[in-house]
């Protein structure tokens, strides 16, 4: 586990030497020491551009930070179109790094990774194709310092975790508040990647491990990508590292405990990077260098393990494509879709994990007990990792979600995600599923700019509702199914309406008249005695509603044809089959 990045050199010949010193990196430079500021880092893939046929740099879109966003492609046929990628069956690795730019593991290991591509230390498949986003977060990165990860071992600077309006990105994959969110989203969709790498550091627990890694939930992914990953991918990276001296552990998801306890697998749901590609059958993993361990040994992990990736593609490019595309065909005719996942701690695997022993002892700052590990007491053991999950929700798709023009927001973001959409070219009446929200919690502290909604409940009625020319139809006959399903269902965890797009449905826009309405109330319930016995009945059942005058009127108007019927009913709809 001692491996030096900056020792990668010493195999080269005397050619590549001069070759590599004229592409030599900072990072190299110094030994390891540092990592280059956001201007380095773009002339650096630029120069390679410039010098390369293999190598076009784009700009897409931009960010919070005003500065666009790089795509680094690399392509040995020097193709530069992901739609003829796809066409001629291309395997396409997507590597997005400085998602948090105080972990820079990834943009070091990236610039030696394509230049070693390049002047021909690292064969890559004919078959494959590459492309980089050298620093995603622009804004964290150019907000550069030493203190603001305070248990980090080195590089000597650094960028910060939030963008440029303060936004963690890798939370922000679904609800894409943030320029580069929304920009990403455009990238993805137009590469179609297979596979996805967005590189972090870990923090947390002691462990001798220099890498771990979070591979996305194989259940969520499911299809025959989900078990090429479970079988056969995740052994293959595991079993790799091993040869290289990094031996690899799961990302160290044991808070509160004792990794040698053992521990679940990280819940990468969609609005982290890995869980948000896997909603379109992309193999997607988060690589998390341990923070406590030198920077060089960080980087040359990291380095490894994409050498690991271009490994496996050597045999298995081809079939890694097959099984996408039959896993994207099969979705769009898929029927049934789950949500809301949960860990299964009735099935488990055992890993090999390497730790430091742990106790308690005084602090020096308030005399009481406190954690530490050991370094001089070094242990290897087998944990407990408890990786697959079972769904909470399983839903029958419709044939087509409705969704009125009004709804902008919603219809953006659909449509950056690569979802067909398609306007009703007349005014129409349809029948619809309509979905009624009847209870929620929302938490009590913001969360990225959000309050979230959860435990969310619905009631569901058909009715026959009138559309106008121009509001939208969304059929679920696409590709897309998995992430449409996630979104729009406001059952789910990380739907639209859990990240509160549809807040405004949830509080009444009229009223009445105690003292006017009274009469009113009084005429209907004797013109309708169901609706009498049913107040009776829940006043029988409510000690809290038989003894308030004001919460029994509200009882009948919520009950009545003069109830405002947008309150709260959720503003998509679905045509079933």
């Amino acid at each position: 586990m001692k491996k030096l990045a900056f020792l990668f050199i010493a195999v080269l010949s005397f050619g590549e030497m001069n070759a590599q010193d004229q592409y030599e990196t900072l990072f190299e430079k110094t030994q390891g020491q540092k990592t280059p500021i956001y201007s380095e880092v773009i002339d650096f893939f630029d120069q390679l551009a410039k010098d390369f046929e293999t190598v076009k740099m784009v700009e897409i879109g931009t960010t919070d930070s005003g500065i666009p966003l790089h795509v680094i492609m690399y392509d040995d046929k020097k193709v530069f179109d992901p739609k003829i990628w796809h066409q001629d069956n291309r395997l396409i690795l997507y590597i997005n790094n400085g998602i948090h730019p105080g972990e820079p593991d990834g943009i070091d290991a990236s610039m030696m990774f394509l230049r070693d591509i390049l002047l021909g230390k690292i064969a890559v498949p004919a078959d494959v194709a590459i492309a980089i986003t050298p620093v995603y977060n622009i804004g964290g990165h150019l907000n550069r310092g030493s203190h603001s990860r305070v248990n980090q071992n080195g590089p000597g600077e650094f960028g910060f975790r939030g963008n440029a309006r303060n936004f963690d990105l890798n939370r922000d994959f679904i609800k894409a508040d943030t320029k580069d969110a929304r920009s990403f989203q455009e990238i993805f969709s137009w590469l179609k990647p297979q596979v996805f790498i967005d590189t972090h550091v870990s923090n947390g627990a002691d462990y001798q491990h220099v890498m771990t890694l979070i591979s996305t939930q194989h259940n969520r992914l499911g299809g025959e990508l989900g078990d090429y990953l479970e079988r056969t991918l995740n052994p293959a990276l595991y079993e790799s590292m091993k040869a290289k001296d990094f031996p690899m552990i799961p990302y160290v998801n044991a808070y509160g405990s004792k990794p040698e306890d053992g521990w679940p697998q990280f819940k990468d749901i969609g609005r982290y990077s890995s869980g948000y590609a896997s909603l379109f059958k992309t193999l997607s993993f988060m690589p998390e260098t341990h923070m406590l361990k030198p920077y060089d040994q960080r980087v040359a992990s990291t380095y490894e393990l994409l050498l690991s990736f271009i490994e496996v593609f050597k045999t298995d490019a081809s079939k890694i494509v097959k099984m996408a595309k039959a896993d994207r065909e099969k979705v769009a005719k898929q029927s049934q879709f789950n949500l809301n996942h949960a860990s299964d701690r009735s099935t488990y695997k055992l890993m090999e994990f390497h730790g430091y022993e742990s106790g308690q002892k005084p602090s020096d700052i308030s005399g009481l007990p406190r954690l530490y590990y050991d370094r001089n007491k070094p242990f290897s053991t087998e944990i407990k990792f408890y990786d697959a999950y079972q769904p909470g929700l399983t839903l029958e798709k419709p044939k087509a979600y409705i969704i009125p023009q009004g709804w902008h927001t919603v219809i953006d973001n659909l449509k950056r995600n690569g979802v067909q959409i398609q306007e009703l070219n007349q005014d129409s009446s349809i029948q619809v599923s309509v979905y009624h929200i009847k209870d929620f919690q929302t938490g009590q502290r913001p969360f990225e700019g959000h309050y979230l909604h959860t435990k969310v409940v619905v009631e569901k009625s058909i009715e026959k509702m009138d559309f106008r020319k121009g509001d939208f139809m969304v059929l679920m006959n696409q590709e897309s199914n998995n992430y449409i399903i996630e979104v729009l269902e406001p059952e789910g965890e990380d739907s639209f309406f859990a990240w509160n797009f549809f807040d405004t449905i949830l509080q009444s826009k009229e009223g009445y008249s105690a003292y006017v309405f009274e009469d009113l109330a009084a005429e209907f319930l004797s013109q309708n005695p169901s609706i009498r016995t049913a107040l009776e009945k829940a006043k029988s059942e409510n000690e809290e509603l038989a003894k308030s005058a004001s919460a029994q009127l509200r009882w009948v108007y919520e009950n009545s044809p003069w109830k405002e019927k947008e309150h709260n009913r959720y503003p998509v709809y679905r045509v079933e089959k």
